[in-house]
């Protein structure tokens, strides 16, 4: 994808800081954990705030070049959401308030307990930010398959920054409460959890087709790396990977051909008003 000029304020970059971090182990239990909670919706400090790693110390250092140039990108990708979605909202007589992005590495704070990068990338509605460890585009490339491009990273955001509109818009707050009054079975539930995760899909894909027609930083094969990128997480793919079979009844994200249909839906289409994934539920 071409660059444009824009930057935002809105990136904490707390990687190379010194100071106490969070020792996360390895082995099958963090990759299988790692892969339930790929691309979190909703209210995520269960899992985060829960335990299983040591303190320890961290020496500060100095960020090498290509690290600096990662948060130069990081900086493009966030202005670029910044100024799509304050057009669409404003499209639709409402105000946006944009997120902040934290990068880190290993593990940091958040409104929703210890970030951890086994986590993979999520977004907490508590303080409305989005929480990304760069390792994790790796572990998409060499664990689930997904060829990682420059576009590859900019559809993880702009999914997040889906469940950060999501926030502001109170579809998570409605899924959240929905969760904690018992009236729904576990099934239920997990099917509300795909139409939240389907639509953040949807959201990237409207946040491409918005900013690409502002500043035509689209060049050919970035979509197809979005859309192997959102195939790569789909629960089918994710348990075959991780289990060797698959469940649907325990899908959580919704399967590879719904993540590819959706965001390319939101594409396609322009319009928000047609990314309604719940109205299957009804």
């Amino acid at each position: 994808m071409k660059w444009t000029n824009d930057r935002s304020d809105n990136v904490d970059d707390r990687r190379g800081l010194g100071g106490g971090g969070m020792a996360v182990g390895g082995g099958l239990g963090t990759i299988i954990i790692a892969a339930i909670v790929f691309f979190l919706g909703g209210d995520p400090s269960a899992i985060l705030s829960s335990g299983g790693g040591s303190t320890q110390q961290t020496e500060q250092r100095e960020l090498s070049k290509e690290e600096l140039n990662v948060r130069s990108f990081i900086q493009m990708i966030t202005k670029e959401n910044e100024q799509t979605w304050t057009e669409i909202f404003a499209e639709n007589n409402m105000q946006y308030k944009p997120a902040k992005v934290v990068l880190f590495e290993s593990a940091t704070s958040s409104g929703c307990g210890t970030a951890q990068a086994a986590m993979g990338p999520f977004y907490c509605p508590a303080d409305q930010s989005v929480y990304m460890d760069m390792s994790f585009f790796k572990e998409l490339q060499t664990k689930f398959g997904a060829k990682v491009t420059e576009f590859t990273i900019a559809y993880v955001m702009a999914h997040e920054m889906g469940h950060h509109v999501q926030n502001l818009l109170g579809v998570l707050n409605e899924t959240h409460n929905a969760r904690q009054s018992g009236r729904y079975s576990e099934s239920e539930l997990n099917k509300i959890s795909v139409a939240t995760e389907l639509q953040a899909d949807f959201y990237a894909g409207l946040w491409a087709r918005y900013s690409n027609e502002r500043e035509s930083f689209l060049e050919p094969g970035d979509l197809e790396s979005a859309v192997e990128a959102a195939e790569a997480v789909g629960d089918d793919n994710i348990q075959k990977r991780s289990q060797g079979y698959v469940n649907q009844e325990s899908f959580t994200h919704g399967s590879s051909a719904q993540r590819k249909e959706w965001f390319m839906k939101g594409y396609n289409s322009g319009d928000i008003k047609q990314g309604n994934t719940f109205q299957q539920l009804r």
